[in-house]
């Protein structure tokens, strides 16, 4: 361990940093798959606490690199509230801190500009229900309309309408979203988002599309509980962390 993890295991508890570990594996998760965007976008989870207290990624250090003590520790605000040599983008949390501060069971948001995630939220359609994937996402999608780079404070409640109780957002002509009861649940769910829009995309390039029922959409909730033993991310987890042990490992640190 260096110095600066030492350091900083030493003044959280150890929930917190259990948290900070999961969330430094889902930043670098998202770089393994190739949705990250350069240093742009955010993941962002709650500490565990009675505040309300959010871990985010310090600004300007690749996803590949994140690592459990380089986590920022910042207010709805976006103001630190436990020292750290790193910053952070507060334009970055305004998406984020909406949703945290409106959905108490969203402990973790994470935000793509995957290049398949934004060419259907370009879409005027958006997700269409053509794959078995597409299901799981359409049985709990919200779509929020662009309004610019995401900096001002008034667009907050039209996120928050827009995503409603909802685990996946579209954000139209910019990416995708999606919220979670952990850094694993956020990450299985943009998984199948992912996967879903890539699917979309490259059978548009392929011929007539044949649209799944309505019946079997309105069935799949209860399907999606049954296929994941209502453990939703933490069933994968196990296996993604071994995978990152093999290929990228430190992100502990």
């Amino acid at each position: 361990m260096t110095s600066m993890t030492l350091s900083v295991r030493e003044k959280v508890s150890p929930e917190e940093w259990q948290t900070r570990v999961d969330l430094a594996a889902a930043y670098r998760l998202v770089a393994l798959y190739g949705w990250d965007d350069l240093v742009f976008t955010h993941i962002s989870a709650r500490a565990p606490g009675p505040d309300h207290h959010f871990l985010i990624n310090p600004y300007g250090w690749m996803f590949e690199e994140i690592t459990a003590s380089s986590l920022v520790k910042v207010d709805l605000d976006a103001r630190k509230v436990m020292d750290s040599p790193n910053e952070i983008n507060p334009a970055g949390f305004t998406i984020h801190s909406a949703i945290h501060a409106a959905r108490e069971d969203a402990l973790c948001v994470m935000h793509t500009h995957s290049l398949n995630g934004v060419a259907v939220s370009a879409q005027r359609h958006g997700m269409l229900p053509i794959s078995q994937q597409s299901l799981f996402v359409l049985s709990s999608l919200g779509y929020h309309d662009y309004e610019g780079v995401a900096l001002r404070d008034d667009e907050k409640p039209r996120l928050v309408r827009d995503l409603g109780a909802n685990i996946f957002l579209m954000l139209r002509n910019h990416g995708l979203l999606t919220v979670g009861a952990s850094p694993a649940d956020a990450f299985l769910a943009m998984y199948i988002f992912e996967s879903a829009s890539m699917i979309q995309v490259r059978a548009q390039g392929g011929g007539e599309l044949i649209p799944i029922a309505k019946p079997i959409l309105d069935g799949i909730q209860a399907a999606a509980k049954q296929v994941t033993k209502n453990l939703g991310g933490a069933l994968a987890w196990p296996g993604l962390l071994r995978k990152l042990d093999r290929v990228n490992p430190g992100f502990r640190d």
